[in-house]
């Protein structure tokens, strides 16, 4: 009998790649689409509209996480055996704009979803962000750096943490996740600065535009790609207890070097076309997030260096520059 998974979030960046790789696994797989989420299926459109795929193996369902009933329902229809939560508003910036939502959103919704699982023998996946590190000082953190966050994106996330550890110790369920550091991918959404700065090369080299505007150059992130970190999902899951596990690539490059490996890809000077722009600064900033992967290397192989950032940038690029020559 197949696996069966429900994926809230199917058609982001992260949620995709895992139904992919879910499929290959064989699972029947289960994905929640939001209302504001049915016209933008882009991520999942080459699954809906291969009919060995769509229907037979790839079941979508409408409902929101900030209507607990339609998720209820959901997993009463489903019966997973496997959930995994890759949908909440997980923009650092935009989270300072709608506070109360972004909250409601990545941490209420999360202990609403635990309360629907306490009586029921379902695994969870929940994915937390560097972000709670925020202002610790530490130059690379590992599961047991205290965390510290500097946004509400960022307290939402620790408050999942907290909240899967708590009903894991009380209820004896099986709450894991891991902390990922920033990932990446052609899927990422438009508004994250290394699809700006990949989209803007394109278009510079096509005479599109004439300026990257960026704003803090000389930040310093833990890149990684998607594709990668989902993988490291399913292997949490597969876990025979649940834990939380630090998922990243141990290496830290300024926005800069990322900005310039995508204009030596097209072989322009990064230089003449990049300005600044203070409007595009945050309003708070966090300490270096650079994550220790030792324990989950020690517990389920993770490989780190899998995917390097220049082969990311290559990635990237190509998609991008795909749609130039079609």
């Amino acid at each position: 009998m197949k696996k069966k998974a429900l994926v809230l979030g199917s058609t982001g960046q992260d949620g995709s790649y895992l139904i992919e790789l879910l499929l290959k696994k064989n699972y029947e797989v289960h994905g929640l689409i939001r209302k504001s989420a049915t016209g933008n299926t882009k991520n999942i459109n080459h699954l809906i509209e291969n009919k060995k795929i769509y229907n037979r193996k790839l079941f979508l369902h409408k409902g929101d996480l900030l209507d607990i009933g339609s998720i209820s329902n959901i997993i009463d229809k489903v019966k997973p055996i496997e959930l995994y939560n890759f949908a909440d508003q997980d923009h650092v910036g935009w989270s300072y704009d709608i506070p109360s939502y972004s909250f409601k959103v990545t941490a209420l919704s999360v202990i609403e979803i635990l309360e629907i699982l306490k009586k029921r023998k379902i695994k969870y996946f929940q994915p937390i962000s560097s972000n709670i590190f925020g202002l610790n000082k530490k130059n690379i953190q590992d599961e047991k750096t205290i965390t510290d966050p500097n946004s509400i994106y960022a307290l939402g996330k620790d408050t999942a943490q907290n909240a899967c550890k708590m009903y894991n110790r009380i209820y004896k369920m099986f709450n894991c996740g891991a902390i990922f550091y920033n990932h990446e991918s052609p899927r990422r959404g438009k508004e994250y600065v290394t699809q700006k700065i990949v989209h803007g090369v394109c278009q510079i080299l096509y005479k599109k535009k004439k300026y990257l505007m960026l704003g803090d150059m000389s930040a310093k992130i833990d890149w990684g790609y998607a594709k990668d970190y989902v993988e490291a999902a399913w292997k949490i899951m597969q876990q025979k207890k649940p834990d939380f596990y630090i998922i990243g690539t141990g290496e830290v490059h300024t926005v800069e070097y990322f900005v310039k490996n995508c204009f030596d890809y097209v072989g322009l000077n990064y230089k003449k076309y990049t300005k600044t722009d203070k409007k595009l600064l945050r309003i708070s900033k966090t300490g270096i997030l650079k994550g220790n992967t030792n324990k989950a290397k020690k517990h389920f192989g993770y490989n780190r260096n899998k995917t390097k950032l220049k082969n990311l940038i290559k990635i990237m690029m190509d998609h991008e520059l795909k749609k130039y020559n079609e």
